[in-house]
């Protein structure tokens, strides 16, 4: 698992949660569907804080409950 993969799977598992396509994400967060898309696919490795806080404030989340579920608080990333 990389950091990469934990980002991606939580963004998705939340969209699910809350009903939400990655496209209304992008509009609701400021983000472009592109960014999203990278996320999503694992393709962007290191999501700057900037992202990570306007992904939070689209989800109605803080970044800290973006960031604080198992799989990442339960991981040990290797390096990337």
């Amino acid at each position: 698992m990389t950091y990469a993969q934990a980002i991606a799977f939580r963004m998705n598992q939340i969209c699910e949660e809350k009903n939400i396509t990655l496209n209304r994400l992008a509009t609701i967060s400021g983000l472009t569907q592109s960014t999203l898309d990278n996320i999503s696919k694992g393709h962007t490795k290191n999501p700057s804080l900037r992202t990570l806080h306007r992904l939070a404030v689209g989800l109605n989340m803080t970044v800290s409950e973006f960031l604080d579920f198992d799989l990442m608080n339960e991981t040990i990333f290797e390096n990337e």
